[in-house]
């Protein structure tokens, strides 16, 4: 059964900082695409990043130049560093994995835990 694991959130000031890490297991994702997605209150889920297995990224063009999605297959974990928070960025942080095709909310049934992420003014 594969198991997504997300960890990292956290309370942090405005301009601060965090890295998340989202673990997986029940299979080998180094021929998956990994990336992450956030919900924030009363909002939708929406894509973040994305990486690829060969390394390729995209962002969602609110984090970009913020945020760097990254991938350490050895482990079956991908990271999300996080810098220049703002408090828009407060969200509840989720991470998926997918063999092939668009990386979309609409694209995954299944979701974690996520992990909170909480900016303060």
């Amino acid at each position: 059964q594969v198991q997504l694991l997300e960890s990292g959130g956290g309370l942090v000031q405005a301009g601060g900082s965090l890295r998340l890490s989202c673990a997986a297991s029940g299979r080998t994702f180094s021929n998956y695409a990994m990336g992450w997605f956030r919900q924030a209150p009363g909002k939708e889920r929406e894509f973040v990043a994305v990486i690829s297995w060969t390394g390729s990224t995209a962002y969602a063009d609110s984090v970009k130049g913020r945020f760097t999605i990254s991938r350490d297959n050895a482990k079956n974990t991908v990271y999300l560093q996080m810098n220049s928070l703002q408090p828009e960025d407060t969200a509840v942080y989720y991470c998926n994995a997918k063999r092939t095709g668009t990386f979309t909310t609409n694209d995954f049934s299944s979701w974690g835990q996520g992990t909170q992420v909480t900016v303060s003014s």
